[in-house]
């Protein structure tokens, strides 16, 4: 009798958005933070996701640095498609962005490409002063979470 194969490991994608100038050690903080919520650690993530225009940003380049994580850019579009998923659309981030929301959606929109499966919010959207964070997985994880 042989055993089943174990079952794939969870694929997790953190979101992240933030204001111009936004410095590493709050983005840090704010997903060390969340992440301990819910039991987890940076080392269980498999990349970071923002808005393409924000790949340039010096905090989220060097927290993709220090987390040794590649830092993924969506466009606009792909992070509306996952609008109707948002917890908390904003306006405001529509006016700045050209969509409802950066975190969220930007974790979603890559779980799901680098899966090639469904993913699910685990983390709703958490807002230091600068910055914000979402936690998406694809595969087997915690139930969601909102808040």
């Amino acid at each position: 009798m042989s055993a089943a194969p174990p079952a794939p490991s969870p694929l997790y994608v953190a979101g992240l958005g933030c204001r111009r100038g936004c410095a590493a050690d709050e983005l840090q903080a704010l997903l060390t933070d969340s992440l301990a919520e819910r039991g987890l650690r940076a080392a269980d993530l498999h990349a970071l996701a923002t808005l393409h225009g924000k790949l340039g940003e010096p905090g989220l380049v060097e927290l993709a640095a220090r987390l040794g994580l590649p830092l993924h850019g969506l466009t606009a579009d792909e992070l509306r498609a996952c609008e109707a998923r948002l917890s908390a659309p904003s306006a405001a981030a529509r006016r700045a962005t050209g969509c409802a929301g950066v975190a969220e959606a930007a974790a979603l929109a890559l779980a799901e490409r680098l899966a090639g499966a469904p993913a699910e919010l685990t983390i709703a959207k958490r807002r230091s002063a600068a910055a914000t964070f979402a936690l998406a997985c694809a595969g087997h994880a915690p139930a969601s979470e909102h808040p």
